[in-house]
C-alpha cells in the first residue's frame, strides 16, 4: 500500500489530509497560533473515514476529537463540548502518523523530509551524528521534527562510517559501555560479511555486546542477512531483527525463536530495491510525490549512464535483486506466523535510499509480498510503535494518545 499519486491503493485525499493531521499531532507540546484560538476546548475532525492503526475495520463518518495534543475521543458517537473548533473532514481519510522503525538520519534537515511525507516517528538505527542531532532537536523548537530515536555507532567487525570495530568480547563490552553513556534507544550489532568482502562478527563478540547492553538495561538490534546468523543473534538474546533474512526461506526454528521473546522483524525490502534498481531510471523518478522532496543532484547521479552500467555489472547488486523474492516470501511467512512486523526502510543509509518516499514504497512492497493493505498499514503504526516501546503515546488513534 503506497501513498503515491500513481498508485490506487490509497486516495490522493488521504495523502493531503494525512500530512496536515500528522503535522498537528507530531508534537503534542507545539503551540501553533492557528490551533490555539480555542485550545482549551480542543479541535474535532468531523465526518472522516478513520483507520485507527489497530487493524480494525475503518470507521466511516467518524469524529476525531483532540485537546492539548491528546486524543479525547474517536468514533461515530463523539459528543463535543461547546467551543470546540470543528473541521469538516468529509470525504477524507485520517490515519495515524507513520513510524519508520529503521532509517538513518545524518542531518536535522532530513527529519523535515520525513515529517512532510507523513512520517511522524523515526528510529535512526546507527550513525555517527545521531546523538548530536538528538541534542540539537532538544535545544530547539520541536516544530518541524518527527519524534526521533537513535542507536549511535553500530557495533561492527570493521570500522566504517557510522560503526565502530569490535573484534573481541572484551572490546565489545568496552564499546557498549562507552556507547550507553549517551543513552541510545537500541544498541545495534552488525553481523554481515558483505558477501565475503569483510570479516563477519563472530558469535562470542556479538554475544558479549548483547549481554553488556542487557546488563545495563538497553535493548538490542541486529543487522543480518543470513538465516544462520539471524538464529545466532536470536539465541544470543537480541531484541530486534532489523533486516529481512535474505539467503533462504526461514524455518520453524527461526519463527519459534522470534516468538519466544516477542522479537520484532523489520523487512526493509526497499533497502534491497535501492541496491539494484538504479541499473536504469526507475519509474518513480517521474512521480510528483517523489519529486517534491527528492534532491535533483542525487537524481542526476543515479541517472548517469556510467552509474547505471556499474550497477548492471555489480555482482552484489544482482545477488540482492535475485534474493528480493526470498525476502518478500519470508515477510509473508513470519507475518502469517504472528511475528510482530515493523515497517522500516534503511532510508538515508546509502545513495538512492530516499527518505520519506521510501517509507510509502516499502508499504507497497509489503502488499506485493502478500500482506493486505491493512496489515501493511499496521506495520507502520501500532506494530512499529510496539517495537519502539512507544505504544502508550503513538501508533494508533485512540483515547489518550
Amino acid at each position: 500500500m503506497r501513498v503515491a499519486k500513481r498508485t490506487q491503493n490509497v486516495s490522493a485525499a488521504l495523502i493531503l489530509y494525512l500530512f496536515s493531521f500528522a503535522a498537528l499531532l507530531a508534537h503534542p507540546e507545539e503551540k501553533k497560533a492557528d490551533a490555539q484560538t480555542k485550545a482549551d476546548a480542543g479541535q474535532a475532525w468531523v465526518g472522516a473515514r478513520i483507520i485507527d492503526g489497530t487493524g480494525r475495520t475503518a470507521i466511516e463518518n467518524a469524529t476525531l476529537f483532540i485537546r492539548n495534543g491528546r486524543i479525547v475521543a474517536v468514533g461515530t458517537k463523539v459528543k463535543l463540548p461547546r467551543g470546540v473548533r470543528k473541521i469538516d473532514a468529509s470525504g477524507k481519510t485520517i490515519i495515524p502518523g507513520l513510524i519508520n522503525a529503521h532509517g538513518h538520519v545524518n542531518d536535522p534537515s532530513q527529519l523535515g523530509i520525513y515529517l512532510r511525507d507523513g512520517i511522524t516517528t523515526v528510529q535512526s538505527l546507527g550513525g555517527a551524528k545521531e546523538f548530536e542531532i538528538r541534542e540539537q532537536i532538544a535545544k530547539s523548537s520541536p516544530d518541524g521534527f518527527p519524534h526521533f530515536y537513535v542507536a549511535g555507532l553500530i557495533q561492527d567487525s570493521t570500522a566504517i562510517p557510522g560503526a565502530v570495530a569490535v573484534t573481541s568480547p572484551e572490546q565489545a563490552r568496552q564499546s557498549v559501555d562507552e556507547l550507553i553513556r549517551n543513552k541510545p534507544d537500541f544498541v545495534k550489532v552488525r553481523v554481515d560479511d558483505f558477501r565475503g568482502a569483510r570479516n563477519k562478527m563472530p558469535p562470542d563478540v556479538y554475544q558479549a555486546a548483547i549481554n553488556e547492553a542487557h546488563k545495563n538495561g538497553f535493548r538490542t538490534a541486529a543487522h543480518i542477512v543470513y538465516l544462520d546468523d539471524a538464529k545466532g543473534v536470536l539465541r544470543a538474546g537480541v531484541d530486534y531483527i532489523a533486516h529481512s533474512v535474505r539467503d533462504r526461506d526461514v524455518d520453524q526454528e527461526f519463527i519459534d525463536l522470534m516468538k519466544k521473546r516477542d522479537v520484532s522483524y523489520c523487512p526493509t525490502l526497499t533497502r534491497e530495491v535501492a541496491v539494484f534498481t538504479y541499473s536504469e531510471t526507475p519509474s518513480f523518478f517521474s512521480d510528483p510525490f517523489f519529486l517534491k522532496e527528492a534532491d535533483p543532484a542525487e537524481i542526476a547521479k543515479l541517472e548517469d549512464p556510467k552509474k547505471q552500467e556499474a550497477v548492471r555489472n555489480d555482482a552484489s547488486a544482482q545477488w540482492y535483486k535475485d534474493h528480493l523474492s526470498i525476502a518478500m516470501a519470508n515477510l509473508k511467512k513470519v507475518s502469517d506466523a504472528g511475528v510482530n512486523i515493523a515497517m522500516g526502510t534503511d532510508s538515508g543509509g546509502g545513495p538512492g535510499r530516499f527518505q520519506g518516499y521510501f517509507e510509502h514504497l516499502e508499504l507497497e512492497y509489503e502488499v506485493k509480498a502478500g500482506l493486505t493493505p491493512m496489515q501493511a498499514l499496521v506495520t507502520a503504526t501500532s506494530a512499529a510503535a510496539r517495537t519502539l516501546n512507544i505504544s502508550k503515546d503513538a501508533g494508533t488513534l485512540e483515547k489518550g494518545k
